[in-house]
């Protein structure tokens, strides 16, 4: 089923499908009847924990593993049984993979000397390619004279010269320290923009996929959770994995009372929430920077500051209150054993259907 992407994108190109992917490995199902398409100029992230399967979605898009049931579609033709040579697309990884013996023009140059390109146009390429991401005059350094960040700019240059359809990008930044992994997040975004190529992108860093994502897929277990726009999946999140996963949440359990009012740790909070019945078990998630701190008798419910932490931008604090310990951040700083009240606006309450069980929280949801 792919209805709701195409209701939520209805005048864009599809680029590539994967039709009900199937893959396990020594018995142990790793994808398990995935679908999935993918728009034209779009930059995708496959976000998840480790073993979720987006390197091995991504691997089989780029035909370095073939699925055991499903096909991949490209272009409406299917490449399911191709070889990557044979692909119009490129993989940049997270090791670089750069030739040790070759200098940065004869990386680059690699892929296009064995299409058999004319000497003028691979020089053309290079020069486009170094000027791209930014290291015009590095034709003659080596691979080991740079910084990782250098590296990872020739992997992706070498992957752009051939002008590929698509990029395929596997945690291509985890091996940066930080400021040089924002650095190249701003990077990729611009490639992106200028070269009008779809991204395919891999992390399990949830502020990666938020910052450079125009579409974030999350995955759990084979199965993909949610999809959406960064702003979609943040702040509605659909189940409590999802929740737990993209940024820091208060998740509680509680009961719908009816529609519009929920009952949370014993205590009324007025939402916007309906259709959920009457009396019905549900989760709900709050974002900590949407949890007030107010006088303790304007609050809805009260309890005691139990630790803080400042972040720069906002403290961070923990206060008890009805046997649960709730997470604030907020640029106005509440000292440990201080009482207070909590509120919350009730747009900012998340009612969630509660799971039946493990099986039920990790099963896929219709894209």
């Amino acid at each position: 089923m792919f209805f709701s992407r195409k209701e939520f994108f209805p005048h864009e190109k599809e680029l590539v499908r994967l039709n009900n992917i199937t893959k396990s490995y020594d018995g142990q199902v790793i994808l398990d009847d995935l679908s999935l398409f993918i728009r034209e100029n779009e930059f995708l992230t496959l976000l998840g924990p480790s073993g979720c399967g987006k390197t091995t979605t991504l691997r089989i898009l780029g035909g370095f593993e073939h699925p055991d049931k499903g096909s991949v579609i490209f272009e409406g033709q299917d490449i399911t049984k191709l070889p990557p040579n044979k692909r119009n697309l490129n993989t940049v990884f997270q090791k670089y993979a750069l030739f040790p013996h070759m200098n940065i023009a004869e990386n680059i140059a690699f892929g296009l000397k064995i299409k058999n390109k004319s000497k003028a146009y691979i020089n053309d390429k290079i020069k486009y390619a170094l000027k791209l991401v930014n290291l015009d005059g590095y034709e003659n350094r080596m691979p080991d004279s740079l910084s990782g960040g250098q590296q990872q700019r020739i992997a992706i240059a070498r992957a752009i010269v051939n002008e590929p359809k698509l990029l395929l990008l596997d945690e291509p930044l985890g091996a940066l320290d930080l400021k040089l992994r924002q650095d190249m997040q701003y990077e990729l975004i611009r490639l992106k923009n200028e070269l009008g190529i779809t991204f395919i992108y891999v992390t399990h860093d949830q502020e990666e996929a938020l910052t450079m994502s125009d579409t974030i897929v999350v995955m759990n277990q084979g199965y993909i959770q949610q999809i959406g726009t960064p702003e979609s999946i943040y702040n509605e999140p659909e189940n409590a994995f999802v929740a737990d996963f993209i940024g820091d949440s208060n998740i509680i359990s509680a009961t719908m009372i009816h529609d519009r009012l929920v009952e949370i740790l014993g205590a009324k909070f007025d939402c916007v929430d309906e259709g959920f019945g009457n009396n019905t078990p549900v989760d709900v998630v709050i974002r900590p920077e949407d949890v007030k701190l107010v006088a303790p008798e304007e609050g809805i419910i009260s309890g005691t500051v139990t630790h803080l932490i400042f972040k720069g931008v906002h403290y961070e604090m923990e206060v008890m209150a009805n046997g649960f310990e709730w997470l604030v951040q907020s640029t106005r700083m509440r000292p440990v054993g201080q009482k207070v009240g909590i509120k919350v606006d009730p747009n900012n309450i998340q009612i969630m259907n509660k799971p039946a069980s493990e099986d039920e929280e990790a099963s896929h949801v219709e894209i």
